[in-house]
This record gives structure tokens, sequence and C-alpha cells, in this order.
């Protein structure tokens, strides 16, 4: 695991709203962001907490959740190197809204909420980026809404599934039960079935948390059209 690099600047080549500022803007930035540790089941958010914080991933992502109650919550969206956690730190909302948890571990860029603020007021290039990222976010939990309501456990399972490979990067990742029954809004006997489904089909490969996928074009064929929606808007490659 990395240890947190104070002015390291990485996040300024790993992120993409930081990498695409002028270098004058990254310059004046870079002495102010701190590179940190993204741990698996980090949260770096709670709803009505104080935002202190805004982190711009480099690697890994970070679910975004509505939380209903305390043991009650659905994912709504995901952030990885194209955007920022927080963000709205920089138009002075403090609040946050939703439960930010790392769900795929990395490394991100932090700046304190109070300088955020400062170099959005200063900075068109950084206002554009945060502008068109939340854009891009508010269509992404748009259509993970439209996915939830009329799609089957099994098509927003092989999304969710490519989503997270496209994050990581990998076709080899750990995800739980009780996780997996919080992103898609089922019990967990729901997301027994809905991965052995997969799994009997030769998609998936699922054994105590542990996934890997065996056949990328076969699991997207049975994942709906959600999937390139939502890799569009998070820009994932």
């Amino acid at each position: 695991m990395r240890r947190a690099m104070a002015g390291s600047g990485r996040g300024l080549v790993g992120n993409g709203i930081l990498a695409g500022l002028p270098r004058a803007d990254r310059e004046r930035l870079q002495p102010h962001l701190k590179t940190v540790e993204l741990r698996l089941g980090q949260v770096l958010h709670e709803p009505g907490a104080r935002i202190t914080h805004c982190y711009f991933p480099d690697e890994g992502f970070i679910s975004l959740l509505t939380v209903l109650a305390p043991n009650k919550a659905a994912e709504v969206g995901m952030v990885g190197r194209e955007g920022a956690v927080g963000a709205s730190a920089a138009v002075g909302i403090r609040r946050s809204q939703l439960r930010a948890l790392v769900q795929g571990a990395g490394s991100a860029s932090r700046i304190s909420a109070a300088r955020l603020q400062d170099e959005f007021n200063r900075s068109d290039s950084l206002r554009r980026g945060l502008f068109r990222f939340n854009s891009l976010l508010l269509g992404q939990i748009a259509q993970t809404a439209a996915c939830n309501r009329f799609h089957n456990a099994e098509k927003r399972l092989a999304r969710w599934l490519l989503v997270t490979r496209d994050r990581l990067r990998s076709e080899r990742f750990y995800l739980t039960h009780q996780f997996l029954s919080l992103m898609l809004g089922v019990r967990r006997v729901g997301v027994t079935n809905a991965a052995g489904s997969l799994a009997r089909r030769r998609l998936i490969s699922y054994s105590r948390g542990n996934v890997r996928i065996l056949d990328s074009k076969g699991l997207e064929a049975a994942s709906c059209g959600c999937y390139e929606a939502v890799k569009a808007m998070s820009g994932a490659r």
C-alpha cells in the first residue's frame, strides 16, 4: 500500500480534472495537494457531515450512496480518476448529501475544502473541469436510477461488474455479497441468484467475494444498454 505523500503532485497526472489544468494552475495547486491512500471500505464522507477535504482519485474508485437508514443504502454513482468527491465545497456547500465509500482501493490527491474554494474562484479551467464532471455525474445518477427501476438484477450485476472492471483496469477484484446487495438494491439471495446465473454461463467466477470476469464480450451481451451509457459518462477507457 502507498503511504501518503504531501505535495507529491502525483494526482496531477493520474486525475483527469487536475491533468487538464493549464501548467500555471497546476503549479499553483500542487503545494496544496496531498497524495493519500484510498483503503477498501474507507468512508470519506457521511450524509450531513461537514466536508473538510475534496478528493481527486488517481486510482481505484469511490461509490456514492444514498442512505435511508443505518443499514439501508443504495449506490447512485461512482467516481474514479475522471472526477472528484466533495467538490460541492468549491461553491460553498460544505455538508455532504451522500456517503462516499471507497470500493476500489487506490490513491487520491486531497485538498482542503477552503483551498479548493479559493482555487475555484481563481481558475476558469478548474471551474470548467468541475462543472463538466458534475454534469456527467448527474447523468450517471439518472441512468443508474432508471436502470435500477427497469432492469433485472442479473443485467444490473453484469453492468456493475463491467463498470468496476473499467475503473480498476482489472478482470479480478473483491466484492462481498453485502456490498453487492447495497449496489443492486436487492437482498443477498438476489445477489446469489444473479451471480450464480452469470457463473453457470461461464461469464464470471465468484467465490467468497473473489470475482473474475471470464468472458468480457459475453458479460457485455448479458448487461443492459446502461453499461455503455454509464461508461461514456464516467470517461472510463
